[in-house]
Parts: structure tokens; sequence; C-alpha cells
């Protein structure tokens, strides 16, 4: 694991402070795409970003999201570089963004554990109700990373974070 100093600390947690354009509920470091900050010189920082997949629109506005606040900070030099590997996942998102998206009235995505079986229960829990009495109405939704399903206990739709 890489040491980062005060300032790198400092700079990262503000980078990750930035909300997700498509998911403002989310910042960029409870979705998981944040992976390092450093600084390179005086003034000059370097921050990595993965993308929830290849060929992300959003990629772009985070990018210039995360250049603003450094800029707003006090560092004239910010590039935002793409990093592919390694992939993100949705196990990347942490427990307060899992809560978040329930919160927000999107099912969060299921842990996928490394290594282990595969879950048995494929249900999709409503979050609106919390049953499992759910179905597909489509395999995109407002995003090409979620999905849209209905309850049908309450009848409400609602959007799934597909598991990747």
């Amino acid at each position: 694991m890489v040491t980062m100093t005060p300032l790198e600390e400092e700079l990262s947690r503000l980078a990750g402070s930035v909300p997700d354009p498509e998911l403002p509920v989310l910042t960029l470091e409870e979705l998981g795409v944040l992976r390092g900050v450093e600084v390179l010189g005086p003034g000059k920082v370097k921050v990595q970003l993965t993308p929830t997949y290849t060929g992300c629109p959003a990629i772009e506005a985070m990018s210039s999201d995360i250049e603003r606040v450094l800029h707003e900070h006090g560092i004239p030099e910010v590039s935002v570089v793409t990093v592919l590997s390694p992939a993100w996942s949705t196990d990347d998102i942490s427990d307060e963004g899992r809560r978040k998206l329930d919160e927000f009235g999107i099912a969060p995505p299921r842990r996928q554990e490394q290594g282990g079986p595969v879950p048995v229960s494929l249900a999709i829990r409503c979050p609106h109700c919390g049953s499992t009495d759910t179905e597909l109405l489509s395999r995109f939704s407002s995003t090409a990373c979620k999905s849209l399903r209905r309850c049908a206990s309450c009848r409400e739709p609602f959007d799934h974070f597909k598991e990747l």
C-alpha cells in the first residue's frame, strides 16, 4: 500500500467529495472510482480515476469537476488520468454509498465475493418496501449501469445498480 502525505490525503478527500454526475447522491469516493492522488511538485497534482465501465460518458464530467475543486483549493496544475486496471467493480462502492443508493430509491448492487461461490438467490430487493418479488422491466435505465425493475408487492418501479 502506498503511503500518502498529509497534503495528498487532504487533496484525496477534496477530490473524493465530488458528487458523481449521474448519481449525485454519491461522492466519487463512495462510488469507489477515485484510485489515487499524487503530488508531483509544488502546485502540480495527478489524480487517478477509474470509470465504472469503459466508455462511460461521465468520466469527462468527473475529471472536470475534480479539476475545478482542486483549482478552487489552490492547485494550479491538475491532471486527471484514467486508469483501467484494475477494473472498477460494484464491490468498490462503499457501505455508505450502498446505504445512500438504497435511501435514494435505487437498489444497490449485491456484493460479489472474490473467488467465492455464485449466489444462489438472484432476487433484487425493492428499496421502497423491501420485497424480493421484483421483475425486470428493462436491462437499461437512465444510465447503462442501471436496470429498471418493478416491485410486484408495492408496484413501484425502481432502478437497480447492476453488478459488475
